[in-house]
């Protein structure tokens, strides 16, 4: 599931115009962050990454950006680990993610067959949030 296809910085202007934001270079490069790199960043993390391109970028622009973005419906906000907010792309298939307890890496996988969006039950469903908790393959073979 983490074959993660590379938007260019045209293509990600391009979404985030078409979801009617104004794409600036400070909404392409947060969303570059996130739909390249497929770490699940933090907004601490993307702020840490971007500020290394863009010196005179505030936490409040990173912020800023992805309030517009996830409410554009382009980027997903995970709330995997109580009060600490990760970011994910949104215009994906629909998967769970796995967090590992001793690393904090997380990993996209499928969702478990049988899971899906729309009406059951009388319920519309517009998204799901699965989420696995334990040890990734390094930390469990002790390689970290």
């Amino acid at each position: 599931m983490n074959d993660r296809q590379l938007f260019s910085n045209a293509r990600l202007a391009e979404m985030i115009h078409n979801s009617g934001v104004r794409p600036s270079a400070q909404r392409i490069a947060v969303l570059a962050s996130i739909a390249n790199h497929g770490s699940h960043p933090s907004a601490d993390t993307i702020f840490s990454k971007i500020r290394q391109e863009y010196p005179s970028m505030s936490r409040t622009t990173v912020y800023n950006s992805l309030h517009a973005l996830a409410s554009a419906g382009l980027v997903r906000e995970l709330e995997i680990e109580s009060g600490n907010k990760r970011y994910d792309l949104a215009p994906q298939p629909p998967h769970s993610h796995f967090i590992c307890r001793n690393c904090g890496k997380v990993i996209d996988i499928e969702l478990p067959e049988g899971i899906n969006t729309g009406n059951i039950h009388g319920l519309q469903i517009d998204s799901i949030d699965v989420y696995y908790k334990g040890l990734c393959g390094e930390c469990s073979s002790g390689g970290t």
